[in-house]
Order: C-alpha cells, then sequence, then structure tokens
C-alpha cells in the first residue's frame, strides 16, 4: 500500500513537472476557467502516460516546491466531472494528504489519473477556450494541443513504478500517523481502530449527545495507512457508525432563512474494507433542497443584493448587517435550488468582499460552494 504523503515527497524530489506529473498552488474547478484548465491537464497526462499512474500535486509553490496546501476539498464527484467533458475518459480520483506542518484545514491535494489502457482521450465538448474534439499531450511540462495523429509511447512506466516503489508503507510509518494523530487530536475525543488486522482509521471530534445519538462536528478523520484525511468540517454536524467490515459516515449541513436554520443529510460515505488489503469508498448524495415560499424569498433575495452592493461600494454595516452578512452565502444558496439561477452568480461575486471583510461569512460561503458542488455534480 502507497503511503501518499510519502509518494507526494518523493514526486517533489524527483525532478520538475514533466510529462507524468504536474503541481499546481491552488485548483479551482468551481469556475469554468479552472474547470477547463484542470480537464485539460487530465487529459494530457492520461494521453502521456499509457502504462503508468500520472499524478497532480495541489498546494505546492512552482517556484520552490514549498509545501504552502489547500483548503481541505471533499470532491468525491470529480470523475463525475472528468467523465462529462472528455471522451474515453480516465480513472480520476482526489486525495487530501495531511502534513505535519500545516493547520488541521490545509492539506496537500492529489489528483491520481489512472492508466486508460492506450485510449486517445479528448475533449467531449466545447469549455471555456477549448474547443471539443480537442486531443492534448505532455511536452516537458507543458500540456500541448496535438492537432494530428497521435501516437503514444511508453516512456514513463519504470520511473514511476520506481517512485511509487519507494512510497510503500510499513509498520513504523503507521504506528508513527497514529501517534502524531491521538497526540495532535488529543483534545477532541480521538479514536482509532483497526480493520480487517491491517487498516488503521483515526477520527476525533466535538461531541454533541442528542437523546442517545451522538454526533461530531470539527470531524477529523484519516486511513492512517495511506496518510490520506478522508473527512474534515469544522462546521459540520456528522454520524458515525462502525462494524467490522465498514467505517459510514453521515453528514448534515445547517441551512435556513433568517435565523430560523434546520440541519439537513447532504451525505452518506461508506467505506468499505475488504479481507485481500482493499477497501472501496461509497458516496450516496441524501441531500433534498429545502423549498420556501417565493414570496418571502423574492424580499430576502433582494435584501441580499442591497447588502451585497453596499458592501462592495464600501458602505460601513451596521450590528445587524454584519450578522445578516454571515447568512449571505446560506441564504443565496437557498435562493438557487428554489429556482433563483442567477442567485449562484450573486454569490461567486461575492467571494472577495467576504473574504476581506468578514472571515465568518467566507467560511460560510467555502462551504455553500462545496454542498453546491457535491449536488450538482451528482
Amino acid at each position: 500500500m502507497i503511503n501518499k504523503r510519502l509518494l507526494i515527497k518523493n514526486l517533489l524530489a524527483h525532478n520538475d513537472e514533466n510529462s507524468f506529473y504536474d503541481k499546481k498552488r491552488l485548483l479551482n474547478i468551481g469556475q469554468k476557467e479552472g474547470k477547463a484548465k484542470f480537464l485539460k491537464h487530465v487529459c494530457a497526462l492520461a494521453n502521456s502516460n499509457p502504462n503508468n499512474n500520472s499524478y497532480i500535486v495541489i498546494g505546492v509553490e512552482d517556484e520552490d516546491n514549498s509545501i504552502r496546501g489547500v483548503d481541505f476539498f471533499d470532491d468525491s464527484k470529480i470523475q463525475n466531472l472528468v467523465n462529462a467533458y472528455l471522451s474515453n475518459p480516465p480513472l480520476v480520483s482526489y486525495e487530501n494528504i495531511p502534513f505535519p506542518h500545516l493547520p488541521d484545514h490545509l492539506v496537500v491535494g492529489l489528483v491520481t489519473i489512472r492508466p486508460n489502457n492506450g485510449k486517445i482521450c479528448s475533449l467531449r465538448k466545447n469549455i471555456w477556450k477549448y474547443y471539443g474534439g480537442s486531443v492534448y499531450i505532455r511536452e516537458g511540462s507543458i500540456s500541448m494541443p496535438k492537432v494530428f495523429g497521435i501516437e503514444i509511447k511508453d516512456v514513463n512506466s519504470k520511473i514511476v513504478a520506481s517512485i511509487e516503489n519507494h512510497a510503500q508503507n510499513n509498520i513504523e510509518l503507521t504506528l508513527d500517523g497514529v501517534f502524531d494523530f491521538m497526540n495532535k487530536r488529543k483534545d477532541f475525543h480521538p479514536n482509532y481502530k483497526v480493520f480487517k488486522e491491517y487498516f488503521v482509521v483515526c477520527w476525533a471530534g466535538k461531541i454533541k449527545k442528542i437523546k442517545n445519538d451522538t454526533y461530531y462536528s470539527r470531524l477529523d478523520i484519516e486511513l492512517i495507512n495511506e496518510q490520506v484525511k478522508l473527512f474534515y468540517s469544522e462546521l459540520d454536524e456528522v454520524s458515525i457508525s462502525i462494524t467490522d467490515d465498514y467505517f459510514k459516515i453521515v453528514e448534515y449541513v445547517h441551512l435556513g432563512l433568517e435565523n430560523k436554520f434546520q440541519y439537513y443529510p447532504l451525505e452518506e460515505v461508506t467505506i468499505k474494507f475488504r479481507d485481500n488489503a482493499s477497501y472501496e469508498m461509497e458516496s450516496k448524495l441524501l441531500f433534498e433542497p429545502p423549498q420556501f415560499d417565493k414570496k418571502i424569498l423574492y424580499h430576502i433575495y433582494n435584501a441580499n443584493n442591497a447588502l451585497l452592493s453596499k458592501l462592495k461600494n464600501g458602505a460601513a454595516l451596521n450590528k445587524q448587517e454584519e450578522r445578516d452578512l454571515v447568512n449571505l452565502p446560506a441564504t443565496y444558496l437557498i435562493c438557487y435550488f428554489n429556482q433563483f439561477e442567477d442567485a449562484i452568480e450573486k454569490l461567486e461575486s461575492a467571494k472577495e468582499v467576504l473574504r476581506l471583510h468578514n472571515k465568518k461569512a467566507y467560511r460560510e460561503y467555502k462551504e455553500s460552494l462545496r454542498i453546491l458542488r457535491k449536488v450538482k455534480y451528482s
């Protein structure tokens, strides 16, 4: 089993960007330009590596390879995005890899692109300034269009195999990972469980008891064998159920209007462990958007537009407006789920002013986009 933190270190130490791996400071697939560039790189790496994995490392400075980290990105639906825009799409996964020097909410993103059995991958349809039917390959560190017949050559398999072999996990790394987690999260009731005498899962979070049920907030879950952070949230309520064969979480999101909020189930994720030292993750969307009276929504929607305009113009907000600002992202999200189609454009336009003006409101902004992304690609 590959220790993904060690794999990232080996990729960064091996060489600069090349035809089997790319690195990015940030990844933004929430906007059309970022989505298009990501798909282009996936296409190029898949075509350039017919018989070996290729990788994109997210959260690293280009100039000096310093690890800065990015926000935890729990997009289990990234394969749906790839399937929608690429012909002969490769299998793609996104994993969040914790590093000891980074704060809890930051990780390094690792995109793994599996071999595509020699099939030519291309854009299925137009996106941003890239045309449907375009084929891309890697030339050094650049993803280039190929407008004529392409011959796929296997030049990286031995190199990638060597890098992956040097990133294999062992008992020492597993034990160190467990101790590190238990010490780092000791204020949040850390636990661990061994599955199938092989896999070690650690988790910790603030516990809330409601009748006979236990819920967690600020939950952190890691698969220690691979050094992969499976789940992290500062906001949500999550329930956990465990057997000898699986670890299951149900995530709830807090949504509502004005000061009337409630929890809605968002997604169920089950990690199933097998006897042959393998595992799989299954996710099932549970979310049913709350519906509200349209007249009330129009009033609240217009009030939020006025509040956002006031903030963008640099006007000072009173205490009530500051409180309303924190709810603004969730309100725009609800409006979108109730057929206010331009509500998401309003929300995205608020990104920078929220980031600069109110940390809590900006955190809610990111949470709202995360919910939207899960729902959209399901």
